[in-house]
């Protein structure tokens, strides 16, 4: 179980980087636009909320990756909490997609992480 744990983990942390670039460098790029269904204006008016987001999920994936490497369970944890709250937040005030995308990795890795103790 603890390598699945450590799989999940690392899926959650990849999500999270790939959300950074998307956000911080793409938002008005092709990639952006499509990935969220942005229009060119709202992405133009938009880009540094974005920019600030995709930072924010860069922090989330780097709490996941220096609790991995310093084997700190209790803040792996914690930050996958933190990811499953922002995935339901995320769903209720923008896109249900933030469950699938969001909220079950960091539950499913949550539970892999609690089972392989």
């Amino acid at each position: 179980m603890k390598t699945v744990s450590l799989a999940l983990s690392l899926l959650v942390c990849a999500i999270h980087v790939y959300i950074l670039a998307v956000e911080m460098f793409f938002w008005n790029k092709p990639l952006g636009m499509k990935t969220f269904k942005l229009t060119p204006e709202f992405a133009s008016a938009t880009t540094a909320m974005a920019a600030n987001q995709g930072l924010y999920n860069g922090f989330l994936a780097a709490g996941i990756l220096w609790a991995l490497v310093f084997q700190q369970v209790p803040s792996l944890a914690f930050v996958l909490a933190c990811v499953a709250v922002a995935g339901l937040y995320g769903a209720y005030t923008s896109t249900a997609k933030a469950l699938y995308v969001q909220t079950a990795p960091a539950v499913l890795a949550l539970l892999a992480l609690y089972f392989s103790r």
